[in-house]
This record gives structure tokens, C-alpha cells and sequence, in this order.
């Protein structure tokens, strides 16, 4: 891709789009935002967010549903903030996210609260702050919540968190519905378990949930799972046990690389005809999307710091590294890399890796990429609103990116640039 007019319309950007030669995130430069704010910098667009939003509350128009949040794809404030006016709870997986989605604005009644390894204390905290349900993955964790409940005088909501042994057909990394998943009650196990549930005081059954996993493309292993999920519901209200709602997780997938996912509204089309098909159609369904509401809405813009030709290999060096954007690294993944503005004629064009400054060959943003750059240039990242900020780190102490959301021709900045003075804030020297 050697100029932002090769590349035409972005695939799963509609927010992004060219004027002239220049890239621009509604109706903002992104060449102003990297000169003005520096790099690396995320960038996300709130109408893209709200968009991919409004797909889901199409499909769920006229039922009784509630949309949260899986905010462990991206949990900066300003992004939860986006959502809880918007009217969306939140899956939650720690306690600490509990506090963001509170500081963000989030209401507890409407939180879901995940994860294979709650702690009492952060059980207690959701509690206390009124949490709407705990989606629980195993015996051990029944037990401790009855006792956690049961000393502050309280009834904690409870549905169980199923493993119905069904492919997603997904990186192995992010696949969360097989046997082997450290996920989940079994499928044979589930109703043992929930008779158990219901026997324990300072419980209260509300509902089932289901999640196989992440980035999911196909719409066959979500109507495998649900066929099993309503199965076990079935035999879970014959054993006298009533369920309020049925939670389907999230886990659709985005365009990465021409990826073809089912729009929200089709994939729940067609889940909804087989929950109304099955007699459950007045329940009420809890979902729990994540990168599909944020992926395709952020970017992260970087500079091209050097080119280095080589024997076997040619390498564009960026300023943003695996510790901005550690999906490569971890999952072998594909972002696709645009120059946001046309490049100079000067600019060789070749077949480049590019990669970042950390001392690890894992460190790279894209193999064997296209591009016309020189240093100094400026590229955009595609695709990272999703687990990047939300995974990123201080190695090689680097400070983590700063954020912004473009609103239209307004730009709020919602993360300052992480300086190294604030990453050893809470260090401390010994004292001899």
C-alpha cells in the first residue's frame, strides 16, 4: 500500500476516509493529530463506536435485552464513558475494572461480572456496590460467594458460566468453549452444579451463560453453542430451577484482513428465530460484545523513524512497538499499516517489515508490507481500538500512548502521554 489514494475506502473504517491525499478520523486530520499530539497515538472515533452499537440494538428492537460492554477490549475511561451514556452496562473480569466503569459513570445494576478467579474481597466490593450479576465458572467459586454473601447479609445474583465443547474456529489463544478451555462448567456437569447453586444460601439463580470465544467469523458455532445452551436450559427448568435470562457472551469477530463476519443485527436475526423456535423468546438475553463495538473504531498513529534495507529483509522502524500494539507479538496477528498522508516521490518503495524499537525480534507491527516511507512519514495502524491499550505495557520503560476520541471536528484527549517520572511513582529506593 504505497498512498492513501491506493488504498480508497477503508475496509471496516467507515469513519475513516480520505480528503485529498490525506487521511482524516471524521473530520479531523490525522497528519494534525500526530504533529500536535505526538506518536505513538491512539486515535478512536465515537460514531464509529455508537455505529457499530446501533447494529446490535437493531437486532434486539422490541425485546427485552441489555447490551454490556466486554471492557476488557479497551477500558479507558473515556471509551466507558461513551457506552454508559449510551445506556450499555458492562462485562466486567476484575475488580479494578468494576472501579473504572463506576469512575466512568457506569450504573453496578447493570454490570456482569466474569472471570475464572474472582477474589472474596473483590466479590465483597461488587456486593456492596450492587452489582447486577456474577457469571460464575466453577463449584469452588459457588462456595465462596454463598459465604462472601452470606456475611454481608446479602443475596448475590448468579448465573453459570457453561462450556459447551463447541469449535469457534478462532486462534487457539482467544478459543474459550472447548474441553480443554480453562473456562466454563462442563456441559455434563452444568446441571449438577446448578442444583447446587440453588441449594446454597446467599445465592439467587437468575440466569445461564455461554461465551466460546473471540473474533469468531463463522455464524455455524453460534448457533452449535446456542442449540446446547437451550438444551441445558430446558433441563435446568425441568429440574424445577427457573432461569430469568440467557446470557450469549459476545465474541464476533471484525474486519482485520478482509475478514467477513455476520452483521450483529443478521447474527441475532438468526439466533433469535432458534430462541423463539425453542419456547424461550420471553426470556431476557444479556450480551456481551467487546471488539466488535471498538476494534474497527481505533487507530494508532506512528512515526517512521528509520528504513533499513537489507540482504533477505527489509525494515521500516517505527516509534510504536509491541508494547503499544502487542497483538502481532502474542497472536500473530494482521492490523493493516496506511501512510496517512501521500508520501514523497523521494520515498523508496519496497516490501518492509515494520517494526518497533524494543530489543526483542518479536517486535514487529506487520510482515512483509508494502509501502512507499521514508523517516519521518506517518502511519496509521488499523483495527486497534481492540486489546492494545487495554494490553499494552512499560517494557524497555516506555510510557504507555497517549489516547484521543474525535467527535466529529472536536478532539478530546483522554489519556496523557504516560511519562517515565509516572511510571516510578510507586517505586522506591531502599534505604541503606
Amino acid at each position: 500500500m504505497s498512498s492513501p489514494a491506493e488504498t480508497g475506502v477503508l475496509p471496516g473504517h467507515p469513519f475513516v476516509h480520505l480528503r485529498g491525499q490525506d487521511l482524516f478520523a471524521e473530520e479531523v486530520s490525522l497528519a494534525g493529530l500526530a504533529a500536535e499530539h505526538g506518536t505513538p497515538l491512539f486515535v478512536y472515533s465515537k460514531a464509529a463506536m455508537l455505529a457499530a452499537l446501533a447494529a446490535y440494538q437493531r437486532g434486539f428492537a422490541g425485546r427485552d435485552a441489555q447490551i454490556c460492554y466486554a471492557m476488557k477490549a479497551n477500558s479507558s475511561l473515556g471509551v466507558l464513558q461513551v457506552f454508559a451514556q449510551a445506556g450499555c452496562g458492562f462485562d466486567i473480569v476484575s475488580g479494578g475494572e468494576l472501579d473504572r466503569v463506576l469512575a466512568a459513570g457506569g450504573t453496578a445494576a447493570k454490570v456482569i461480572f466474569s472471570g475464572v478467579g474472582k477474589t472474596p474481597r473483590e466479590m465483597r466490593r461488587a456486593l456492596e456496590v450492587g452489582i447486577g450479576c456474577f457469571n460464575v465458572e466453577s463449584e469452588a467459586e459457588l462456595h465462596v460467594l454463598s459465604r462472601v454473601a452470606q456475611e454481608l447479609g446479602v443475596s448475590a445474583k448468579v448465573s453459570i458460566r457453561v462450556n459447551p465443547n463447541v469449535d469457534p474456529k478462532t486462534h487457539p489463544y482467544i478459543s474459550t468453549g472447548l474441553k480443554d478451555n480453562k473456562f466454563g462448567v462442563a456441559h455434563e456437569e452444568t446441571l449438577r452444579v446448578y442444583q447446587l447453586a440453588a441449594s446454597l444460601h446467599g445465592l439467587k439463580v437468575v440466569g445461564i451463560d455461554c461465551h466460546i470465544g473471540s473474533q469468531i467469523t463463522q455464524l455455524t458455532p453460534y448457533l452449535d453453542a446456542m442449540d446446547r445452551v437451550l438444551d441445558l436450559v430446558d433441563a435446568i427448568e425441568a429440574a424445577g430451577i427457573a432461569l430469568q435470562h440467557i446470557d450469549f457472551g459476545g465474541g464476533l469477530g471484525i474486519d482485520y484482513q478482509g475478514d467477513t463476519p455476520p452483521a450483529a443485527d443478521a447474527l441475532w436475526a438468526q439466533l433469535l428465530a432458534k430462541i423463539d423456535a425453542r419456547g424461550h423468546g420471553g426470556k431476557k438475553l444479556m450480551i456481551e460484545p467487546g471488539r466488535s463495538l471498538v476494534g474497527n473504531a481505533g487507530l494508532c498513529l506512528t512515526e517512521v523513524l528509520y528504513v533499513k534495507p537489507g540482504e533477505q529483509k527489509n525494515f521500516c522502524i517505527v516509534d510504536a512497538a509491541m508494547n503499544d500494539l502487542p497483538r502481532p507479538a502474542m497472536y500473530q496477528a494482521f492490523h493493516r499499516i496506511v501512510p496517512v498522508s501521500a508520501p514523497s516521490p523521494l520515498a523508496p518503495s519496497a516490501r518492509y517489515d515494520v517494526v518497533g524499537p524494543i530489543c526483542e525480534s518479536g517486535d514487529w507491527i506487520g510482515r512483509d508490507r508494502a509501502l512507499q516511507v521514508q523517516g519521518g512519514e506517518v502511519l496509521a495502524v488499523l483495527s486497534a481500538g481492540a486489546y492494545c491499550m487495554s494490553m499494552s505495557s512499560n517494557y524497555n520503560t516506555r510510557g504507555r500512548a497517549a489516547e484521543l476520541l474525535v467527535d466529529g471536528a472536536v478532539v478530546h484527549v483522554i489519556r496523557e502521554r504516560e511519562s517515565t517520572a509516572d511510571q516510578m511513582r510507586q517505586e522506591r529506593l531502599v534505604r541503606a
